[in-house]
């Protein structure tokens, strides 16, 4: 090393050696022209990929930062994909997300939000008739966050050997969710829920126990996941899966996804939810400035479009509903 001159004797000071590397360019590479692929499960910091008809293994570049990815996404990769075992691609780059249906883990204000899955059409809400009990507060939250991200809310009934599901299906009827009874036992209405589910992007979300994987595995045979039993003394399901995954059907992806227990909704606000109800908005748009629409709001013209549409009092009634369950400070429901 050339000697350089610090301007004193004293043996105390360091001199820092020159750089011998040039210094890192400020020019992001340009990856428009690499292959993208399909993230159909996240594994313990593993992203498993498909690109045409090849499975890979990738992981995050550094560039991305500490940025998700879920499953659903749209990925450009380099790197090995042979997608032979032991090869390992490179995700360079998210491709933008048409919809991302989100959680929060908790109802407090600045809760932090968390994507479940990205590029989703439907949201499949799966709830049991019994065994476990259904829950109508936790689907009136997943109807807010199916409507917040715009995707297609469907409602899916399992376990109608057990019970009847008419009470489920005449509360929910005023918000027009399409609905399909499915029974495993007896194969009640499996062929209808395979053509509502064909050629979409479609995420099952509902308590464990209720039959999301049961029914994956009833119209997909080789998806083979794991299922298990209600416990009889609390009546709660049993968490068999612990990521989601998305599968191939008829066309488009099928996304199981772990039993969840509760749903917050804190990153929701009350005109994202009032947008998907076009009819009920345009009634709203003449209530008073900051209007939270309630029963007991003064002023809400929400509560004058009964008398003048009897037919709507019942549609009204089930909005409220869900603008409750959006307000609730307990995600547990």
């Amino acid at each position: 090393m050339a000697w350089r001159d610090t301007g004193t004797d004293d043996p105390r000071v360091r001199v820092r050696p020159s750089r011998s590397k040039p210094r890192r360019s400020k020019k992001q590479v340009d990856y428009s022209a690499s292959p993208t692929a399909f993230v159909f499960a996240v594994d313990r910091g593993r992203i498993h990929l498909q690109m045409n008809q090849t499975k890979l293994v990738g992981v995050k570049a550094r560039s991305l930062g500490r940025r998700g990815i879920v499953v659903g996404d749209q990925v450009r990769v380099t790197g090995d994909l042979s997608g032979k075992h032991g090869s390992l691609a490179r995700i360079v780059e998210v491709l933008p997300r048409k919809s991302v249906l989100t959680r929060s883990a908790e109802d407090s204000p600045g809760a932090k939000e968390k994507p479940m899955v990205a590029n989703a059409d439907q949201l499949a809400i799966v709830t049991a008739c019994a065994n476990p009990q259904p829950r109508p507060r936790m689907i009136d939250r997943l109807l807010v966050a199916a409507y917040s991200a715009g995707l297609k809310p469907l409602l899916l009934l399992t376990k109608a050997d057990i019970a009847c599901p008419d009470p489920i299906l005449e509360l929910f009827a005023p918000l027009e969710v399409s609905a399909i009874v499915t029974s495993i036992e007896n194969s009640q209405g499996i062929d209808a829920a395979g053509e509502a589910l064909a050629a979409t992007t479609t995420v099952m979300v509902g308590h464990a126990g209720v039959g999301k994987s049961s029914l994956m595995n009833s119209l997909i045979p080789h998806a083979d996941r794991q299922i298990g039993q209600v416990n009889q003394v609390t009546g709660r399901g049993r968490h068999t899966s612990t990521s989601a995954i998305a599968v191939e059907f008829q066309g488009g992806w099928l996304i199981d996804t772990p039993g969840i227990r509760s749903f917050g909704l804190a990153h929701i606000e009350t005109d994202d939810l009032l947008a998907a109800f076009p009819d009920l908005a345009e009634v709203a748009a003449k209530c008073p400035k900051l209007c939270p629409h309630l029963l007991s709001s003064p002023g809400c013209q929400l509560s004058t479009l009964g008398k003048i549409d009897p037919a709507k009092t019942r549609r009204v009634e089930s909005f409220r509903r869900l603008l409750a369950s959006q307000n609730s400070q307990n995600p547990l429901v």
